[in-house]
């Protein structure tokens, strides 16, 4: 069959996100169960029991509600429980510092008759992927196998994948309280503070004080409608919290460009033109709010301004003819967007760069006191995105002069450049629009793939491009590539996929300002490196590896391409979990880390 086009591919993306944005809460059924349509987490499916909420009451969050299910296995795990999902011999969390983030770390201990080796072994996976790619089952296992030949070995978990979690979910979790989604504006509501904005001389701390602008409105006054005081409370909470995120995000144009849609869906609900420059005058007197600190006099005027707007349409409904009907359930339904659009950027607000300067270290000084050795190295092992990190790290060290703390890394199916490649990755973002990107906070793969996967293994096969993306034919069982493709993907922010987007300019992968080259350093880099590449591999082809290999010092490099023309074919995920990895790539991993497994004296 063809390949899909890639507009067809990003019009398959774009699709998962709306639905993802509109999906609402549900009762999540055991690790057995069907996938749930919304997948924030792949894990979270196992640890909610309740059901949902009644229509009448209001609906907590779908991040929320996939958020308390990787927290309530924080709590379990602190408590001495490991939840079932989880498969390691241990589940531990790593704390980064300066962040609420508590990262998940899978560990699996070596048995009494293994080999004695020297150094921890860490494993980090792909985009947007949890622990389950490295154990898949007891028999399909990297993870356990590396254990087995005697290496105390740990899979990461980066923040936001499997079951890591931030620290407010995990004291919501404890205690077992259900959070407000407008908690920011409660607080604002309870507390009254001084407008003080910050002092434009960073010298100094005293507050710059300036006035808050008064609205006055001699039009406002309370509607007859039932249902549109509701509206007015529910559309003042939600402009509320756009403008606490804006405060937050001042140098950020996507809640510029979030708040503008909103209010041209909301003009679009009245069809009388004579109307919309009153509307348009509403609009901008939020939006000017929207750049002070938010106090509880701020918030008064959104709640006269939201109600001012909510009068307009109205009266405006009742103006035309023949009367429209229903304008007040769009309304809802536009501010419900919004409050959905609003958590998605908070909730997924990180990059590549934050992978590779914060959650990376935490995860090593944490394996590090777990697992003591003499010269204080760990070995390493990347997949997919998960080498690109070793990469990074490596190349920044080597810029610096800085030591790893890496006895050696293996990377499976990793490059920093792609240029000179057909990755089909190509297809599959859209390289040139990030502006039209950013208008998705997060790309919910998981739903994707979970929503396509049965259309792409039954005839007529029209999507079966989407699964000889991760396994080539013949080389996963059935059952365990289904289990794969419903369980082991995640969300991942634009952010992150816009960075990794830089691998396919000329320069190959940069920092989040685009100053700092990766692959330009890594000649500068002493850290033993095996790079192995699949012959089949379409997201990243030999060709992707050895642009990065090549530029590697030639003592420190090992590179091979595993497959034959004749068969077995090894594509993205084959080097982990292929039914021929076990005899032909592990070998090769394991006689690597032996060989670097040495301590210097």
């Amino acid at each position: 069959m063809p390949p899909l086009h890639g507009a067809s591919l990003r019009l398959l993306l774009a699709g998962a996100a709306v639905a993802h944005l509109s999906s609402s809460p549900i009762a999540y059924a055991s690790p057995c169960a069907p996938p749930a349509p919304l997948r924030l987490r792949a894990f979270a499916s196992y640890s909610s029991s309740e059901p949902p909420p009644p229509p009448s009451s209001p609906s907590p969050s779908p991040s929320r509600v996939l958020a308390s299910a990787a927290a309530a296995a924080a709590c379990d795990c602190e408590k001495g429980a490991k939840p079932a999902i989880c498969t390691a011999d241990e589940l531990h969390y790593a704390p980064v510092p300066g962040t609420e983030w508590r990262i998940a770390l899978w560990r699996y201990r070596p048995p009494p008759e293994a080999p004695k080796r020297n150094h921890p072994l860490m494993l980090l996976s792909g985009v947007a992927t949890n622990a389950m790619g490295f154990d898949l089952s007891p028999g399909a296992s990297f993870a356990r196998h590396m254990s087995m030949q005697g290496f105390d070995t740990w899979i990461v978990e980066l923040r936001g994948a499997g079951l890591s979690t931030r620290g407010s979910e995990l004291a919501a979790a404890s205690t077992k309280s259900d959070l407000s989604p407008n908690s920011g504006v409660d607080e604002i509501l309870t507390k009254k503070v001084n407008v003080v904005p910050p002092a434009k001389d960073m010298s100094t701390n005293e507050p710059q004080s300036f006035e808050v602008p008064v609205l006055t409105d001699k039009n406002m006054v309370e509607t007859n409608t039932s249902e549109e005081p509701q509206l007015v409370t529910k559309l003042t909470n939600a402009l509320a919290r756009l403008s606490a995120t804006f405060s937050g995000y001042v140098n950020d144009g996507r809640l510029r460009n979030i708040a503008d849609s909103f209010f041209d869906r909301v003009t679009e609900l009245h069809p009388d033109d004579s109307l919309t420059t009153s509307i348009e005058e509403v609009a901008d007197k939020i939006l000017g709010l929207m750049e002070f600190p938010q106090t509880s006099a701020i918030y008064d005027q959104i709640s006269q301004l939201s109600q001012r707007l909510v009068k307009i349409l109205g009266e405006g409904q009742q103006n035309v003819s023949p009367r429209l009907f229903g304008w007040q359930e769009r309304l809802s339904a536009t501010i419900e967007d919004l409050q959905k659009q609003l958590e998605l950027i908070i909730s997924y607000d990180w990059d590549f760069d934050h992978y590779l300067e914060e959650d990376v270290p935490a995860a090593i000084d944490y394996i590090k006191q777990q697992s003591v050795t003499k010269d204080g190295k760990l070995l390493a092992i990347g997949h997919s995105m998960g080498g690109i990190l070793l990469y990074a790290m490596v190349s920044k060290c080597g810029f610096e002069g800085a030591d790893p703390e890496l006895a050696a890394i293996v990377t499976l199916a990793s490059s920093v450049d792609y240029t000179t490649s057909n990755s089909s990755l190509k297809l599959l973002v859209p390289l040139a629009d990030p502006a039209e990107m950013l208008r998705v906070p997060a790309i919910p793969l998981g739903t994707l793939l979970s929503t396509t996967y049965p259309i792409s293994s039954r005839a007529p096969y029209i999507l079966s491009l989407l699964r000889s993306q991760i396994s080539a034919k013949d080389m996963m069982d059935p059952e365990l590539l289904s289990k794969l493709i419903l369980n082991n993907f995640c969300t991942v922010p634009a952010k992150v996929l816009l960075q990794l987007t830089t691998a396919f300019r000329d320069g190959g992968l940069r920092n989040r300002t685009g100053t700092f080259f990766f692959k330009e350093h890594l000649r500068k880099i002493n850290v033993p490196v095996l790079a192995l590449a699949g012959d089949e591999d379409l997201i990243c082809p030999p060709e992707a590896v050895y642009e990065t290999v090549k530029v590697i010092p030639q003592h420190l490099v090992s590179y091979k391409v595993f497959g034959k023309p004749e068969g077995p074919h090894y594509a993205h995920y084959d080097l982990v979990g292929g039914r021929k990895a076990v005899h032909e790539v592990y070998p090769c991993i394991i006689e690597f880390l032996s060989q670097h497994d040495e301590v210097s004296s």
